[in-house]
């Protein structure tokens, strides 16, 4: 990308374009996961759709690569390309809520914070993720998943229609009645068919949610697994709850003499009647006594920013995921042996529930290919010293290859690696590939986007 085409966009786009010599390159490349270092030419930051459409012209007549970045918190990375353009859309966090119809249409350089904090006001919300810095884009074209799934369904459930500047610069909308192809593909099947510049959600009713966190002696793992498979599939789908394992962080509500021990850890969000806090939760002692059990109402937006401070931006990341049926014995006995031997404190396995209202939509009306899934898995390699990088990752490449046999064969497309493969993303749509190779191919014929984890169109 040469000066004179950095200037043009300059003088034709409404928000900067930053190069590699300009002051905020280094910040503007500082992702949320820092184990990944990558060097595009430049980051145009679209102030609307029309700089989309207008940095996509750009990319097109110079033969550039392109990648697309929301809220900058891809795992493998994938909103960077050496030597491509990078199309920031965080210029454009904007969200309108219509409490009447219970709609919010969200900018697509939205974090989840910007979601939650507009139509939290409104006593509404829609299901998303568990961190308030993901972003909206990212997580909902993978499907989306978090606290209220079980009760509302994936984020992709409750989309109504998506903006989107497609490869050729054109502009359309996509929704149950018009570019329904797109639609369906959109709801699920990640970045690869354009550049979603605003979506359309249904909200329901959420305002104060019971909250608890729920933890164990790591020692305990196989009698928590085992009660926790059996307890939350059955339970009323106002309650949800993710497992995972956790070094006890030095901070409130934690107390001091847990500091610093290994647990196994369930984290609830309860949307039903809190005058119950006392009573759902009852059922935790069961498996054994807990280290620790907290419960208390909260506003959603808090739930949703409980683990930012302990996981922020800048840590070494590597993750795998996969999807789970059920949680077998033996799948219990490697659990315990990589739970117990975390490499460092932030490293851990969640299990996030996919099940109840999730479980209603049809297999084939969206992208999202594992309906019959009930837990989205994650194997997470974390530390903040770059030292320790190759450490985390060969421990989540190893549990998660020793927990893979006992896995669904797939996972949630936001959970793939950066190094997985094409068999790995053809895996994870399953019998869906097909049907997403065709209309990528309608859509983005010569696969501009495939700074994805990526469609390849059919020829």
């Amino acid at each position: 990308m040469d000066t004179a085409t950095t200037e043009a966009m300059r003088t034709a786009l409404r928000g900067p374009v930053i190069g590699s010599q300009d002051p905020g390159y280094d910040e503007a490349r500082s992702i949320y996961n820092s184990m990944i270092d990558k060097h595009p030419a430049a980051f145009v930051r679209c102030a609307d759709a029309a700089d989309v459409i207008d940095a996509l012209g750009f990319v097109r007549e110079r033969g550039l690569e392109v990648a697309v970045m929301g809220g900058g918190h891809s795992g493998p990375g994938l909103c960077l390309l050496n030597d491509g353009v990078t199309l920031d859309l965080s210029p454009m966090r904007w969200v309108r809520v219509d409490p009447e119809a219970r709609t919010a249409q969200v900018g697509g350089g939205c974090r989840l914070a910007d979601l939650d904090h507009a139509t939290h006001a409104f006593g509404l919300a829609t299901p998303a993720g568990i961190m308030s810095t993901t972003g909206v884009g990212g997580l909902t074209l993978g499907g989306g998943h978090g606290h209220l799934t079980r009760k509302y369904g994936l984020t992709v459930d409750n989309l109504l229609a998506a903006d989107v500047v497609l490869a050729d610069g054109s502009y359309v909308t996509a929704s149950e009645s018009r570019n329904e192809d797109l639609f369906w593909a959109l709801r699920g099947g990640g970045g690869n068919f354009g550049v979603v510049t605003s979506f359309t959600f249904r909200l329901h009713p959420v305002h104060t949610v019971g909250v608890a966190m729920t933890l164990w002696p790591v020692e305990h793992t196989p009698e928590v697994l085992r009660w926790y498979r059996d307890f939350l599939p059955a339970a009323s789908e106002d309650l949800s709850g993710f497992f995972a394992f956790m070094i006890v962080p030095p901070v409130p509500p934690f107390p001091e003499e847990i500091h610093g021990r290994n647990t196994c850890a369930v984290v609830w969000c309860y949307t039903g009647d809190l005058d119950r806090l006392e009573e759902v939760f009852a059922p935790v002692g069961e498996p054994g006594v807990p280290a620790f059990h907290f419960a208390a109402p909260m506003p959603y937006p808090a739930l949703q920013t409980l683990l930012d401070p302990l996981i922020p931006k800048g840590l070494q990341w590597y993750w795998r995921g996969d999807f789970f049926d059920r949680i077998t014995d033996d799948a219990i006995d490697v659990h315990v042996k990589y739970g117990s031997n975390v490499p460092s404190d932030l490293s851990t396995l969640h299990l996030y529930p996919v099940d109840g209202a999730a479980h209603r939509v049809g297999r084939d009306d969206t992208a999202f290919a594992y309906r019959d899934a009930v837990w989205s898995g994650i194997f997470g390699g974390i530390d903040p010293d770059p030292a320790n990088a190759e450490t985390v990752k060969q421990w989540a490449v190893d549990y998660w290859e020793e927990a893979h046999p006992y896995s669904m064969g797939g996972a949630y497309v936001n959970f793939l690696g950066p190094d997985e493969g094409q068999d790995r993303v053809r895996t994870t749509y399953r019998d869906h590939y097909d049907r997403l190779a065709r209309i990528k191919a309608t859509y983005d014929p010569d696969n501009v986007f495939h700074a994805t984890q990526n469609v390849v169109p059919a020829r």
